[in-house]
């Protein structure tokens, strides 16, 4: 969710089971009120918050510092997402998500987990090999820090590609639980809008496979198959290691939870 979807989160607070992990973004349009805000009411509603700290955005440690002191202030500072951010340039000094990692402060405000960004489809402005490097290090790092850690994916469509990425992951060593990235039912023109923004595959072989259609633009899609099929080759690859979801709620917090319920227990 981002600082704007509290509303969103009150209408859907009655079907997300207690205890669920829900991601606070970092956006440039917002601030800090809103980001600690969005923390409380996920807290005030029984559920984790995930703070998002987007490194090239700070533009200080004195800003980072005030974020962690916030967000430990209300007991939101647990578990938090360190991605390295948009802007081309960093805004201050924390290049990437690897340099607030071993800046040593997330400890000093209580984080125990950190979440961080894998790509299985690689990334339209960062190459395999820098993408790979990153991810070691940022696993490492955090190991020898003594802090837990989750790899939370870029959503996509096909789970070839994802299962691809999942085996290399296990064959460079790393055994970090992974968070496949995992679009909610939404519009299909909003699903497109998003795959093209994020360098996310979703040609018409692709979105076929996923369960839609190209050539019908109108209608709702949601992960039924990509689900189905991305467990269906876990089992059958038990080196996986520890696998589950993360879903991206493009077509809004109530609509992806209530898909979620169904999906585990289908309605009669």
């Amino acid at each position: 969710m981002t600082g704007k979807d509290v509303p969103g989160l009150l209408e859907a607070s009655d079907v997300i089971p207690a205890g669920t992990k829900i991601n606070v973004t970092f956006l440039g349009n917002e601030d800090l009120a809103m980001r600690i805000a969005a923390s409380q009411a996920v807290l005030d509603h029984g559920f984790v918050p995930v703070p998002h700290i987007s490194a090239r955005r700070l533009s200080s440690q004195a800003q980072l510092e005030e974020y962690l002191g916030a967000l430990q202030q209300i007991g939101a500072s647990k578990h938090v997402f360190a991605v390295g951010g948009d802007p081309a340039t960093p805004e201050g000094p924390y290049e990437d998500s690897l340099a607030v990692i071993r800046s040593g402060l997330l400890q000093q405000y209580g984080v125990r987990e950190v979440s961080i960004a894998g790509y299985p489809e690689g990334h339209p402005d960062i190459s395999a090999d820098v993408l790979w490097a990153a991810l070691e290090d940022k696993a490492k790092a955090l190991a020898e820090q003594g802090l837990e850690s989750t790899i939370l994916t870029q959503f996509a469509f096909d789970t070839t590609p994802v299962m691809q990425w999942i085996t290399e992951v296990r064959e460079r060593g790393i055994q970090t639980p992974i968070r496949i990235g995992t679009p909610g039912p939404a519009g299909i023109k909003r699903l497109l809008n998003f795959a093209r923004r994020f360098g996310v595959g979703a040609n018409t072989m692709i979105v076929k496979k996923y369960g839609f259609s190209l050539t019908n633009l109108m209608g709702t899609a949601g992960p039924d198959r990509f689900v189905t099929d991305l467990s269906g080759m876990l089992a059958d690859q038990p080196g996986s290691g520890e696998v589950k979801l993360h879903f991206y709620t493009f077509g809004g917090l109530r609509a992806t939870a209530e898909w979620a319920g169904n999906f585990v227990n289908p309605k009669a």
